[in-house]
């Protein structure tokens, strides 16, 4: 094995601990955020940056019976729908477009990608109409269908050129076989795509547990508010009690910290595996 030379040593240091710094940026603010939901007020302006005398378990429980409790079931259904709505119609698009040969396939490509340049502030008032046209707003799909919408763009650029990357031997294999293009689809190319599958389902639920303008001007029933706005109810009701709010933000953020632990393997695979196919 060859030594390093002086200057890779050098180099290796100096990305060690840029990296090293870096991390320190991203865990500190969430690993502040969890200890400060344990302190008392007064803990928490006078000794910002210390450990909490005494861990106030009550924080995080008060936290949850007034904002988190009450609105984490309306995220989860919003999401799981909507990752699974994004999933299933990009995978059906982005399957046809890098397999099939049709006319006008390009056209469908460049329409399909031109969603990216939609702004959803644009479309709020178009779209809050086309809610009430079709009798669904205030529902649960007034969220989850514009989800959808504005998340199938990406999500298709994204498996397509992972699609691209597969070897096409083995789908020929199984057409020789007698397989149709559902089966090849289903049970040869959605295997194979596990890691672009995570990482689009990880993508999509990080956008739709975290978005705010949408569940804010399309949802009006209390019981159906997503986490988002309970937490802002929260911030109006109780505006002096800073570690009860510090500790819903915990609640909150912790569904997606522990979903992108699990799955941040697949999420590196997925964003690099088709990057080189266009």
């Amino acid at each position: 094995m060859n030594k390093m030379t002086f200057s890779e040593r050098i180099t290796r240091a100096i990305i060690f601990i840029w990296f090293s710094f870096y991390a320190v940026c991203i865990i500190y603010p969430l690993l502040w955020m969890f200890l400060s939901g344990f302190k008392t007020s007064r803990e928490l302006f006078i000794s910002t940056w210390s450990l909490p005398e005494q861990f106030k378990w009550q924080n995080y429980a008060m936290a949850w019976k007034i904002g988190v409790g009450k609105y984490f079931f309306n995220s989860i259904m919003v999401t799981v729908f909507t990752v699974l709505l994004t999933i299933l119609v990009s995978a059906f698009a982005a399957y046809a477009l890098s397999r099939f040969e049709f006319r006008l396939r390009e056209v469908f490509l460049m329409v399909i990608v031109g969603g990216l340049m939609l702004s959803p502030q644009v479309g709020l008032i178009s779209l809050y109409r086309l809610l009430h046209t079709f009798g669904i707003y205030n529902t649960y799909l007034a969220l989850i269908i514009p989800y959808v919408a504005y998340r199938v763009p990406f999500t298709v650029f994204l498996m397509r050129s992972y699609f691209l990357s597969l070897p096409r031997e083995v789908e020929e294999s199984a057409y020789i076989d007698g397989c149709g293009s559902f089966k090849v689809f289903w049970h040869i190319v959605l295997p194979m795509s596990k890691p672009i599958l995570a990482t689009s389902a990880l993508l999509t639920a990080m956008f739709s547990w975290n978005e705010f303008m949408f569940a804010l001007v399309f949802i009006e029933d209390k019981n159906l508010r997503t986490i988002p706005l309970g937490l802002m109810n929260m911030r109006g009701e109780l505006t002096t009690n800073w570690p009860v709010l510090l500790a819903g933000l915990a609640l909150s953020a912790l569904p997606m910290i522990i979903t992108f632990i699990l799955f941040q393997k697949q999420l590196i695979r997925g964003l690099t595996a088709g990057s080189l196919k266009g």
